[in-house]
C-alpha cells in the first residue's frame, strides 16, 4: 500500500499597507470608541481629521488590493495585520 503524504499549504502573506503611527493610533482609538466624535475627543482632533485619517487608511488598503470600505472590514484588516487583538475589541 502507498501512503499518502498530506502537505499543508499556507496562503501567501497578505500585502500590508504602510500605515503611519498616527494612522494606527486613530484606527485603534476609533475601534475602542462608539463614534468618530468620541474618538476625536480622545485624540483632541475634529471628526473631520478622524475622517481624513480613515480615508487615507482605506486608500492604502485599496492600493494593496485589500479594500476596506466599512468599519467591519477595517476591523478585519486590523485583526489580520496584528494591529489589534480580538480581546481589544
Amino acid at each position: 500500500m502507498m501512503s499518502t503524504v498530506h502537505r499543508y499549504h499556507h496562503p501567501p502573506p497578505l500585502p500590508r499597507p504602510s500605515l503611519s503611527r498616527r494612522e494606527v493610533e486613530v484606527l485603534r482609538t476609533w475601534f475602542a470608541c462608539d463614534s468618530k466624535s468620541q474618538a476625536g475627543a480622545r485624540l483632541n482632533v475634529s471628526v473631520g481629521t478622524i475622517n481624513t485619517h480613515l480615508g487615507r487608511i482605506r486608500a492604502k488598503y485599496s492600493a494593496v488590493g485589500r479594500a476596506a470600505p466599512t468599519k467591519a472590514s477595517l476591523v478585519a484588516r486590523a485583526l489580520q495585520d496584528g494591529i489589534v487583538d480580538i480581546e481589544e475589541l
